[in-house]
């Protein structure tokens, strides 16, 4: 079969004739030849479009997925169920196909979903306002933190430890370039220590960022955190939540919470091998002018009828460099979709009904896990879906035994906190049956 690029060396002349040159080498003539390679790329040979396709297929056969192996890992990317109509409706090209909604005349159906998500996060979390989306729950914490300092005009940030490492990380990167001071708080027993809290938050604190659930897969004691924060005027309160679990637990709105954020990727995004995912987040109606990004708003055209506008745009890419509150300059479209899609088909009922199968399997499966007395819980605490364990044996070889047996297993804590060195932190959401919880406990117990 013939290279896909057409072109023949007579069509290559014509068009350097028409720019003026002779051959492709003088159109890199203003690079030195000390710094060209002066040789050819070392790359195989042109394949057809069949050699392609037959390499592309054998090489991703290398991979192993969650449609090889029973998932029992989590650690902030989950093995959800995603409703049929999820991947129908995105996969419609007119979705997948759009890009940013510049002129909302001709974008009102992008719009439209983007209104109806922002209105979907503000019902689930409380608040009043949410924006368009950003990359994933790391970007969402690093934007609600520059809010927060914007808002404040204050540059130190207390988080705590029980959130999720990577999005600590994010944080870190962000906040070093910006002059803010990032002061992390150690757990105790698996929950933010408070009086370390309290010793931490001054009258210099911008924001105090906790997760609830946290990384552990503990509720935090979000009322006793609150107070905390709030001792010190002006001080916000960050949460980060997992969406599944407002199924079942109070909103972050009803416990005072002032900025909500969240990985998205539970409500309909597959975990795709990383990404992409969707970052929200959410706030109180006087924190909504320094929200990153964009929101939809709603109002009527000139004749009567519903329409959608961007209401507000504090991206650099519509005002001035300087005035923006932040750099990000796309939403994640595609997930934005899948995730008011997944919210609609489920409602109120099949989201609790989705919270609560997690939240009963996950109990199972610790109690089954430990009733030997071989494994152990490593924290006493209430939890949603996840759950640590730890034992006498050395957790990377642990999960190494559960591959062989296609159990993907839990995520090793010792990679992140060296006091928890055995610890295997194990997530079960409404996927998992009960015969694949047992063979989990039951090849646990084959190992010690």
């Amino acid at each position: 079969m013939y290279p896909y690029i057409p072109n023949t060396k007579d069509d290559e002349q014509r068009m350097l004739e028409a720019i003026g040159f002779n051959k492709i080498e003088d159109l890199f003539s203003d690079i030195p030849d000390n710094v060209k390679l002066n040789r050819d790329l070392d790359l195989k040979p042109s394949m057809s479009e069949l050699e392609v396709a037959n390499y592309i297929t054998k090489l991703s056969k290398e991979n192993t997925t969650i449609n090889d192996l029973t998932c029992f890992l989590g650690a902030g990317a989950y093995d959800h169920y995603i409703p049929s109509i999820v991947g129908h409706i995105t996969s419609r090209s007119e979705f997948y196909t759009s890009y940013t909604p510049y002129q909302a005349e001709i974008s009102q159906g992008t719009l439209q979903y983007i209104f109806e998500y922002q209105s979907l996060i503000c019902n689930l979390t409380g608040m009043d306002v949410a924006n368009a989306s950003l990359y994933d729950g790391g970007t969402a914490i690093a934007e609600a933190a520059f809010m927060a300092s914007n808002v404040t005009r204050r540059q130190e940030i207390v988080i705590s430890k029980t959130v999720n490492p990577q999005a600590r990380e994010v944080l870190k990167t962000y906040a070093h370039l910006q002059g803010i001071k990032v002061i992390e708080v150690e757990d105790e027993g698996g929950v933010t220590n408070l009086e370390e809290l309290q010793s931490h938050v001054t009258d210099k604190t911008a924001a105090v960022i906790v997760q609830s659930p946290n990384f552990f897969g503990i509720i935090e004691d979000i009322e006793a955190i609150e107070k905390v924060a709030h001792s010190q005027k002006r001080t916000l309160l960050i949460a980060s939540v997992d969406p599944i679990s407002l199924g079942i637990l109070k909103t972050p709105a009803s416990l005072g919470v002032d900025i909500v954020v969240g990985e998205g990727q539970a409500l309909g995004i597959p975990l795709s091998f990383g990404g992409p995912y969707l970052g929200f987040i959410a706030t109180k109606k006087s924190h909504m002018r320094k929200l990153p990004g964009r929101i939809v708003g709603e109002t009527i055209d000139t004749e009567g009828k519903r329409a959608f506008v961007l209401t507000l745009q504090a991206r650099e890419q519509h005002i001035r460099r300087e005035k923006a509150t932040s750099n990000i300059c796309s939403n994640q479209g595609i997930n934005t979709l899948a995730a008011a899609v997944y919210l609609v088909t489920l409602g109120k009922k099949g989201l609790r009904e989705v919270a609560l199968q997690a939240t009963q399997k996950a109990h199972y499966a610790m109690n089954e896990i430990t009733k030997s007395g071989k494994y152990k819980p490593l924290f006493d605490k209430p939890f949603f879906k996840e759950f640590a364990i730890t034992s006498s044996a050395d957790a990377d070889e642990i999960n190494s035994k559960l591959l062989e047996e296609k159990i993907l297993g839990g995520y090793s804590l010792g990679k992140e906190y060296p006091q928890y060195k055995n610890g295997i932190l194990y997530a079960v959401t409404e996927k998992r049956t009960k015969e694949e919880i047992d063979r989990l406990s039951s090849v646990l117990e084959g190992m010690i």
